[in-house]
């Protein structure tokens, strides 16, 4: 495999000179591919193609990305008869660094088809974005209002493995039809007598049109867990919670945030649930989330960016950037009947032009954008003050822009770590560095292989090889955190949903405990209810469920021989 290995010499070269102001580029290999066409490029920031992938099998559906490592992953289109929308695929390929497929998946029938954006996960899975079909029927059972709408086609969200040349297993998949709610018929399904009251829910009779929401960006936090959509449609930016199984995604319980499938957040048309606010986002694609970049971490993980079409004006796109009111706790703050803040953009980017559809846009820790412009078939790249300082002209519409390190490319992506227990510490697979977190949080200061939790929570490591091209991060580990008993005694107890009245008296076999503290848990391992000193707990407050009920007695303060939990 023939690989770049002088780039970075030259851009020290550069970087130590000043040529032609290129030292304010974020350095790195541009990859684009045309709509259409069978080939992808990599391009230098002298404007140099370094490496092309030409003769692919079949058209680029919309959009390509790189693995570490130089493999490219590619949407391909193929015919499909019934769905016709813009960014067809139906196929998603795996090349080599030298040309070769090394895995070719199809999601392509009359009741499913792929589109638009990919996104390759850190244990090397794919989520793909596809349409389905459903009926007038299902429509109207649903409480859709347009009877004259035939079929419908909500968008979902899929998880596959690769397992053979062209096979793949469906390994989680997420259904916006899981998550409706409409407020004009008591009779349907999805029925709340209020729409603002439920942004967690789309609302079914907010667009009329067969091609519903045409999403078109997907992408995932390794660091939380979660997954954002963009809808071309709605003009919103949606974060699902992808920690559930699959089963939870169809619900509305379950997982890290404890809300199964629902929207943990949305951002970009308040009016989608009828809140009131500015719409900011007027045709948007490719929403993600802004990365870490190795060796500069973002202290905040919920940092979201995308291409907003007609932000500006009918002819003048931008790109977006906003901090989410991320909780620290797997969800994200939100006044009831309000719309989620924030209430305006934090960043906008402008000054590159117009495109109607389509469009990519990545932001660099340095402060510079990277644009793709797809009908104009231009890639710029930005100063923070919005001087252009880098072009290419790609020839044809290119739906996205991509950049990546030659060091990137040129090494072999890392395994993916793991956490183990032993005792009370956690140890990650052996790596070069290492950074852990906590609840989506970065600890500060944890960068051993191994962490000594000091709560309850879900634990995810970082790590970089001996290369440090690239973060790779673990799954999330659930840890409950266990005390002494030499000084706390506990117990654990069922509480819901038996004893059937809905009232637990715990004997403390003539204990004499200073304290009580109480703490229950779902079956998730997600603690729903806690509290110190206190000898009730209403269950009203509790989703139904099972629950267990941990009890710590601490002997050194005020007694408590009684705990009743009423329901």
């Amino acid at each position: 495999m023939k690989k770049i290995f002088a780039k970075t010499l030259l851009t020290i070269t550069l970087v130590l000179t000043g040529i032609n102001g290129f030292s304010q580029q974020w350095d790195g290999l541009t990859l684009y591919s045309n709509g259409n066409a069978t080939a992808a490029y990599l391009v230098d920031t002298n404007n140099v193609t370094v490496k092309s992938w030409t003769g692919l099998t079949g058209g680029t559906g919309y959009s390509s990305h790189l693995e570490p490592g130089g493999t490219l992953v590619r949407s391909v289109k193929i015919t499909n008869s019934v769905f016709t929308g813009g960014g067809a695929s139906g196929r998603i390929q795996k090349v080599d660094y030298n040309g070769n497929i090394t895995w070719s998946y199809d999601h392509s029938s009359t009741t499913f088809y792929t589109h638009h954006d990919h996104c390759v996960m850190p244990n090397g899975n794919v989520l793909l974005i596809a349409y389905e079909l459903k009926t007038q029927a299902e429509l109207a059972a649903a409480g859709g209002t347009n009877t004259a709408l035939t079929t419908i086609w909500p968008d979902k969200i899929i998880e596959v493995q690769p397992t053979g040349a062209t096979t793949g297993n469906i390994v989680w998949e997420w259904h916006f039809w899981d998550h409706l709610v409409q407020n004009v018929n008591s009779n349907k399904a999805n029925y709340q007598t209020s729409i603002v009251n439920h942004p967690e829910l789309l609302n079914i009779n907010y667009l009329s049109q067969k091609d519903w929401l045409h999403c078109n960006g997907v992408d995932y936090n390794p660091i939380l867990d979660q997954i954002v959509i963009s809808s071309h449609n709605t003009n919103e930016w949606y974060v699902i919670d992808h920690s559930t199984t699959t089963a939870q995604a169809a619900s509305h319980s379950g997982g890290n945030s404890g809300k199964g499938g629902d929207f943990l957040y949305r951002w970009g048309n308040p009016a989608a649930y009828q809140a009131t606010g500015t719409k900011y986002l007027n045709v948007t694609h490719d929403a993600h989330w802004i990365p870490e970049f190795p060796g500069v971490t973002f202290a905040n993980s919920g940092r979201l960016t995308g291409f907003n079409n007609q932000g500006v004006s009918s002819s003048q796109s931008c790109a977006d950037q906003i901090t989410t009111p991320y909780d620290g706790n797997y969800n994200y703050t939100i006044t009831p009947g309000s719309a989620f803040s924030p209430s305006i953009y934090d960043q906008r980017t402008t000054g590159f032009g117009y495109t109607s559809n389509e469009g990519s846009v990545e932001h660099y820790p340095n402060g510079n954008t990277l644009v793709c412009v797809s009908i104009s078939g231009k890639i710029y790249e930005l100063t923070p003050s919005g001087t252009i300082i880098y072009t290419i002209t790609t020839g044809a519409k290119s739906s996205q822009a991509h950049r990546y390190s030659t060091c990137y490319v040129n090494n072999t992506a890392p395994t993916q770590p793991t956490i183990t227990i032993s005792g009370n510490d956690l140890t990650s697979t052996a790596a070069t560095t290492y950074q852990w977190y906590f609840n989506g949080n970065l600890i500060n200061g944890a960068t051993s292989q191994n962490y000594t939790p000091t709560q309850s929570g879900i634990y995810v490591v970082r790590t970089t090889d001996v290369n440090g091209c690239v973060y790779v991060y673990s799954q999330g580990y659930l840890y409950t955190l266990s005390t002494s008993i030499n000084e706390i005694e506990t117990k654990s107890i069922d509480i819901y949903p038996n004893p059937s009245t809905g009232i637990i008296d715990v004997d403390f076999n003539f204990q004499n405990p200073k304290s009580v503290d109480i703490i229950v848990y779902d079956t998730f391992g997600k603690i729903v209810y806690e509290n110190q000193n206190i000898a009730k707990v209403d269950l009203t407050e509790l989703a139904n469920g099972i629950y267990t009920m941990s009890i710590s007695l601490d002997k050194k303060k005020p007694t408590y021989k009684k705990v009743v939990l009423s329901k």
